[in-house]
């Protein structure tokens, strides 16, 4: 009698994992994953640990972004240092006396207020900005006319929160402001960056008053896809003088009704 081997059944869930950096398709060894599998899972967490509390490269960012010809004017939160800004979100949410007293010397030396004002945090991962912070600022501010916009220096933020932009926007006398910050990571994106964009910032300003873009990185939304809707949101906050729940990222429509048709017409 021959010998007869099982036969050898693909996993039709391999070829998913080509498509996603979501963990699917890991297999299993008895009760456990394969050894690689827990492998990979442990260098993802190890990364993702490595972002949060990454210092951001202050010094070289402000290099580069001045290199560019803005004004950059480098602040602080009062969070001291990254341990107290991950215990007390608060104190990451406005700056320290030292930083406001100097924007607020800044701002005196401008009359007229400004139509925007950009900030650049570390938030949760300083990994994110040095690697999307420049190039975003770079896609973003050539969509901008400056016979249309006015453009406040940009303001770095060291332990930052997002709602340390509207103490920006508002001591600088912007109309609005958008901060670019680090975003919690992911086991697949521990260089996710997000960009919020609020009408009128003010100390106190809620998260229903802002709009935001998520998940730009290499592996995301790219620099240009998101300038594009950062330009809508902007120019749409400027023309309705709000921005959050009442203002709806449209920037995708008209591209997505001509490549579909639209229903109501058909």
């Amino acid at each position: 009698m021959e010998n007869s081997k099982a036969p050898t059944i693909a996993n039709p869930w391999q070829s998913l994992r080509k498509l996603t950096q979501a963990r699917i398709a890991l297999g299993r060894a008895g009760t456990s994953l394969p050894t690689e599998r827990h492998l990979e899972f442990q260098l993802a967490h190890a990364r993702a640990r490595d972002a949060v509390h990454r210092a951001l490269a202050v010094e070289p960012l402000k290099a580069a972004l001045e290199q560019r010809g803005p004004e950059v004017v480098a602040l602080h939160s009062a969070a001291g240092d990254r341990a107290i800004y991950l215990q007390r979100p608060d104190q990451g949410r406005r700056l320290e006396p030292t930083s406001r007293a100097a924007l607020e010397r800044r701002a005196l030396r401008t009359k007229d207020a400004f139509d925007a004002a950009f900030v650049v945090a570390d938030g949760l991962s300083a990994l994110a900005i040095e690697e999307n912070a420049v190039p975003m600022l770079d896609a973003a501010l050539a969509l901008l006319d400056p016979g249309e916009w006015r453009v406040a220096p940009i303001a770095i933020v060291e332990q930052g929160r997002v709602a340390v932009g509207d103490e920006v926007g508002e001591i600088l006398g912007a109309r609005m402001v958008a901060i670019l910050i680090g975003e919690r990571p992911g086991l697949s994106s521990p260089d996710s960056m997000g960009i919020y964009l609020t009408y009128a910032p003010r100390v106190g300003t809620t998260d229903a008053q802002r709009n935001c873009i998520s998940n730009i990185r290499r592996d995301g939304l790219s620099h240009e896809r998101a300038a594009h809707k950062l330009h809508y949101l902007m120019c749409e906050a400027r023309r309705r003088r709000l921005t959050g729940v009442e203002l709806k990222d449209e920037a995708e429509a008209p591209r997505a009704i001509n490549a579909r048709g639209n229903f109501l017409t058909d």
